[in-house]
């Protein structure tokens, strides 16, 4: 039997958003700037993408504009942010466990003259307001923050964040990093007083090389691609039809009968803590509860290194990831978990399953028995 618990890191791509891409990379393969029909039909099915996503998020469509994934659109976001108001002020606000799209960013805004301030988080990996209201000065001109952490599934209060934010200092803006949280949760950016949201297409089954940044209209934001002027001048290039058209499929898809696929994700987790935690030395790192992500368990072995028990659950079939799989492939350690004080004999010892809304309760329990097979085996191991 074959267990894919990674699906934090890439998800499988469903079928009709696949069978479209097929089509458009093979039929209607027409460049959307083209102004014969070729290409109007090929704008149709960017139009219609962009429809769709825009509903889901309850935003205007001229409002979304499409990337190659979650990367692309945090460095938009942040150095497009930081170059259009450098004038108004250097000065940025996110926190100590960032993806490395924006921890990454954010170090290159410091190289550049800009002062980043680094918001702590508690043991569940989550925010204080109160230290968020301290951080933001008249010179703040951008606070990014991620909704739902990548490696223990920490949510953060980001409706509260953005009213503080806009309380405090009207002209600062607020950027999401919804990777891990769009398609897990319902998320509309005006009622939450976001400015910047982005959103990568493979975590939602659609395609690689797929994304889009939500850019509220009329955002002082500078291009980081210049060219042809595609997309409103905001992403020059000519634009990848058939992954957009996969995303549009995909984000129409994952938000149909949304509050079910949700609740079952929440169960399968559930059950997955309540099971594993039963085996002698492993901990769950983050809340339990529904408090946290629907998709995600940062588990922790004592006495078994993350990479170990990673290599030995691949030879039952059972894929999972030490950590995060978004910065290397070569694991390291995690500044999430040292930022939520993990103890140090755990750093290398932790593991992360990630749910999808395909994930059986059949793969959750094959997981966790193999995983109490093995891991008294290897803990022996280890102390010999």
């Amino acid at each position: 039997m074959e267990a894919y618990l990674d699906n934090s890191a890439t998800t499988r791509c469903c079928e009709e958003a696949a069978q479209l891409v097929v089509k458009l990379l093979t039929e209607d393969y027409g460049n959307p700037s083209s102004l014969h029909n070729k290409g109007v039909i090929a704008e149709n099915y960017m139009n219609d993408a962009r429809k769709k996503i825009a509903k889901t998020l309850k935003v205007q469509e001229k409002e979304i504009c499409f990337t190659s994934g979650g990367t692309e659109s945090n460095n938009l976001a942040i150095i497009g942010v930081a170059e259009a108001n450098k004038r108004s002020g250097k000065h940025v606000i996110t926190t100590s466990i960032e993806h490395p799209s924006v921890s990454a960013t954010m170090a290159y805004l410091e190289e550049h003259g800009y002062e980043v301030t680094y918001l702590p988080v508690d043991a569940y990996g989550v925010i204080s307001l109160d230290d968020l209201k301290a951080a933001i000065r008249p010179d703040t001109i951008l606070v990014s923050l991620m909704q739902v952490n990548n490696e223990i599934g920490a949510v953060e209060p980001i409706a509260e964040a953005g009213a503080l934010i806009k309380q405090c200092n009207p002209q600062t803006l607020f950027h999401v990093d919804a990777i891990q949280s769009y398609g897990k949760m319902r998320i509309y950016p005006a009622k939450m007083h976001v400015d910047l949201l982005s959103v990568s297409g493979h975590k939602i089954h659609g395609p690689k090389g797929s994304g889009f940044l939500y850019i509220k209209d009329k955002t002082k934001i500078h291009p980081l691609l210049n060219g042809g002027g595609q997309q409103r001048g905001m992403r020059s290039g000519t634009e990848n039809v058939p992954a957009i058209a996969g995303l549009g499929v995909a984000a129409e898809r994952i938000y149909t009968g949304f509050e079910e696929k949700i609740d079952r994700m929440y169960t399968l987790r559930e059950h997955f803590i309540e099971e594993v935690t039963k085996i002698p030395g492993v901990h769950v790192n983050g809340h339990t509860d529904r408090s946290n992500a629907p998709h995600i368990v940062s588990v922790s072995t004592e006495g078994v290194r993350a990479e170990v028990l990673l290599h030995a659950l691949e030879d039952k079939e059972i894929y999972v990831s030490a950590g995060s799989a978004c910065s290397s492939n070569k694991p390291s350690v995690s500044h999430t978990l040292k930022s939520i004080g993990l103890k140090p004999e755990l750093l290398d010892a932790t593991i992360r399953f990630s749910f999808c809304v395909e994930t059986t309760e059949e793969e959750i329990d094959y997981a966790v028995k193999e995983m109490a097979a093995l891991v008294p085996m290897l803990q022996k191991y280890t102390r010999h």
